[in-house]
């Protein structure tokens, strides 16, 4: 079905024109003729499909074709600021023949702005729960008069802590009943259910089947390397075939970082985006990637959503996902429209555990070989260790705090429940490095050990492997076991034993100044100091010296 067999409004219809939509794809017919009539929606697509123009096409139609909504306004919630401007801008260009107007809100950003385009008006409000959040509180926002609201990838919100935020967000829009809510996600988890059942009125289920892209459209590739050895793994492939662009995929933020660093200083345009960067600085990396200015882009999971990049020729799993379907989504972003594309993904010792899941979740086994040298080049980098963070000092700003008082780490978002962070983010709190505070060390700076706790593991070979790609995930495991025992999949290798904080248990005996224990030792030379209880005071009172 076209888009003019919808029956949509002049000004509407011009907009799709201008964005280049001819055809509906499935989720946007199904949701334009379930919505028009005001019913609440739960849809579940993958990212792709064509989701953001089917709502934005379905309540733009009810805002400008309905004389009872001219005052009514849009909320549309999303989990990252890439993805707040991207339904910005594509709202913006369905409405450039209407009156109405559209602006997103996000963190990493100053207020004014913000503030400045509400007291404008806005008829279609795009934004992160945080930064809408902390507009409300501070009452420069009211989303009372919001009777339409849509969450847009609520299982990745989910994930991302934000179920506390949106429940609070909902409570300050009209009853249920005065509002339409559609709810948008990949995934059918038990939030989705809770909020779905909470804060709408019978649902209408639209379920889209995800496509098949990674068996008929990608050039799928498993590549058995040593951890120590993936840095010129990568530089081999990137160096040997040159692709025009490539998306290299990690699990962590530092990990983006170094990577990125380390491709530069082996003379590869590359830089990384995650969400500890600041906004403007976020903006430039993209717009650099997709202007071609630089060919690489290193990125986590949640910072790359809502990134789509035309003709992407090559994804690169530096990392293998920890969860089955981000694979998908992740080579999923080549091989678009018809076009061709590959996918690289290393597999080490110590993340060859998430290997199973991801083959159960597609139905196949990805075709494996072990990296031979061939595919491999000299790391100019190897060696050299890479600093992170401070990021907001390189731009010559430091720690700020909002109109309100309320204490902002330097990226700009209010650190909250213990330091989560909101607004696209992966913050944990816990074990995770902040800018400006204490170093921290992870496997891309350090060489695995052996058992003995000293010399390097041994590399992976063709002789020792056999033929990868005719084994079964069990005898991978058997080779792996036999050739790292029990330092695969970066468990702590065996050798002196570890008590429960990670210390190794010689530094009682080792330590004269340790008080823990049997014993407790004086500071001065080491000398055992005898319990000062009742029975060795009276001893010291009355027994012999």
């Amino acid at each position: 079905m076209n888009f003019t067999e919808l029956n949509l409004d002049a000004s509407l219809l011009e907009g799709i024109n201008d964005a280049g939509y001819v055809t509906c794809t499935e989720v946007q017919e199904k949701v334009y003729n379930a919505a028009k009539d005001g019913a609440d929606l739960y849809v579940q697509s993958q990212t792709g499909t064509g989701k953001t123009a089917a709502y934005l096409v379905s309540v733009i139609q009810q805002l400008i074709s309905k004389p009872e909504n001219a005052e009514k306004k849009v909320l549309v919630l999303v989990p990252t600021r890439e993805l707040a401007v991207q339904v910005e801008q594509e709202a913006k260009t369905l409405l450039s023949h209407t009156q109405k107007k559209v602006f997103s809100f996000y963190g990493g950003v100053g207020y004014e702005r913000q503030i400045a385009a509400v007291k404008k008006g806005v008829d279609i409000i795009v934004g992160t729960p945080g930064r809408i959040i902390d507009l409300c509180e501070g009452n420069n926002l009211t989303l009372k008069a919001c009777n339409f609201t849509v969450i847009d990838e609520a299982d990745r919100m989910f994930d991302m802590g934000f179920y506390p935020d949106l429940r609070k967000i909902l409570k300050q829009l009209p009853e249920a009943e005065e509002r339409q809510t559609m709810l948008f996600s990949a995934t059918l988890n038990s939030y989705v259910k809770n909020l779905a059942w909470e804060y709408t009125r019978d649902p209408v289920e639209i379920e889209i089947e995800p496509e098949n892209i990674t068996v008929t459209e990608i050039e799928q590739h498993l590549l058995h390397v040593s951890s120590d050895e993936k840095n010129k793994l990568l530089v081999g492939i990137l160096k040997n075939e040159n692709p025009k662009n490539v998306m290299i995929f990690c699990n962590t933020k530092r990990s983006c970082e170094v990577i990125a660093k380390r491709l530069q200083m082996n003379d590869l345009k590359s830089d990384f985006i995650i969400g500890d960067l600041p906004q403007a600085k976020r903006l430039k990396v993209l717009n650099s990637f997709k202007n071609g200015e630089i060919s690489i882009l290193v990125a986590t999971d949640v910072a790359a959503r809502g990134i789509d990049v035309e003709a992407l020729e090559m994804v690169i799993n530096y990392d293998l996902p920890n969860e089955a379907e981000n694979y998908v989504h992740r080579i999923g972003r080549t091989a678009r429209n018809g076009k061709s594309g590959k996918a690289y993904t290393f597999c080490s010792e110590q993340d060859v555990y998430n290997l199973p899941a991801i083959e159960r979740y597609i139905e196949m086994s990805i075709p494996a070989e072990v990296a031979y040298p061939e595919m491999m080049a000299e790391d100019k980098s190897e060696g050299t260790y890479i600093k992170t963070g401070n990021y907001y000092e390189e731009d010559g700003r430091g720690d700020r705090r909002d109109r309100n008082g309320h204490g902002r780490d330097n990226r700009g978002e209010r650190n909250r429940n213990g330091g989560n962070r909101r607004d696209g983010g992966n913050y944990k709190g816990k074990g995770e490095r902040r800018d400006g505070e204490r170093k921290s060390y992870n496997k891309d700076d350090r060489k695995p050990y052996n058992k003995n706790g000293r010399k390097p593991y041994n590399k992976l070979s063709e002789k020792d492997m056999g033929e990868m790609q005719n084994m079964s995930f069990e005898d991978r495991m058997k080779v792996y076991k036999d050739k790292y025992g029990n330092g695969a999949a970066g468990r702590k290798p065996q050798g002196k034993p570890y008590n429960k904080n990670g210390k190794n248990n010689d530094y009682r005996k080792n330590n004269k100044n340790y008080k823990g224990g049997q014993k407790n030792y004086s500071k001065e030379a080491g000398k055992p100091v005898e319990k000062k209880g009742f029975l060795a005071k009276l001893k010291s009172l009355f027994g012999k010296k």
